[in-house]
């Protein structure tokens, strides 16, 4: 039987370097999905049906040869109930930045693998806290000055510059940089896959 392959459904280079680290070979081919928020729907079920969405709009545009596994994953930053999301310029990762100095977040990444072959699924999703400093707007500024907010849930980065304002985490800290890999291993593993 051929090696199994992972095909990550994400352009994300966190998700790819959490993978690399872990002596998981794979492969990227990202989806292109909608992903806005339905009405009323929860964070938990929103990453989750991104997670899957994604996974299943890869598997729709390959034939791939020999078994084949492909991981989805979405993450999102809550603050009070808000879901943040990207920052689309400097004055919303400030509004975020401000939200979150202070104060407790949760990042919650849903995380989908589709074994093409078999048609099997495994869906779920990781929460961890976040605690932020008290920053001071002039380091608000400054952090947003640097760009690293701006392709980051939440506009900020743990393993990153932001790492400085972030004194503490419950939870898996891959989690918050966008995989939770342990989580991720074991599912991996249910749907057989094996080292060599």
């Amino acid at each position: 039987m051929p090696p199994m392959k992972v095909i990550l459904a994400s352009a994300s280079p966190r998700r790819a370097e959490i993978l690399t680290v872990a002596g998981i070979p794979f492969v990227v081919r990202a989806s292109k999905i909608d992903e806005s928020r339905l009405p009323g729907e929860s964070p938990e079920n929103m990453v989750e049906r991104l997670a899957r969405a994604k996974a299943e709009d890869v598997a729709r545009e390959l034939l791939p040869a020999g078994p084949t596994i492909i991981l989805g994953a979405d993450t999102v930053v809550v603050v009070n109930g808000e879901i943040l999301g990207k920052p689309g310029n400097a004055a919303t990762a400030r509004e975020m930045l401000l939200k979150l100095r202070g104060r407790e977040h949760r990042v919650i990444t849903g995380f989908a693998l589709l074994r093409v072959q078999h048609k099997q699924i495994h869906v779920g999703h990781e929460t961890t806290r976040v605690w932020f400093s008290e920053i001071t707007d002039a380091e608000i500024d400054s952090y947003v000055a640097t760009g690293e907010p701006f392709d980051k849930a939440g506009a900020y980065a743990i393993q990153g510059i932001a790492g400085r304002y972030i004194p503490r985490i419950e939870g898996c800290y891959f989690n918050v940089v966008g995989l939770p890999m342990a989580r991720v291993w074991e599912a991996m593993k249910d749907l057989g896959w094996r080292t060599s």
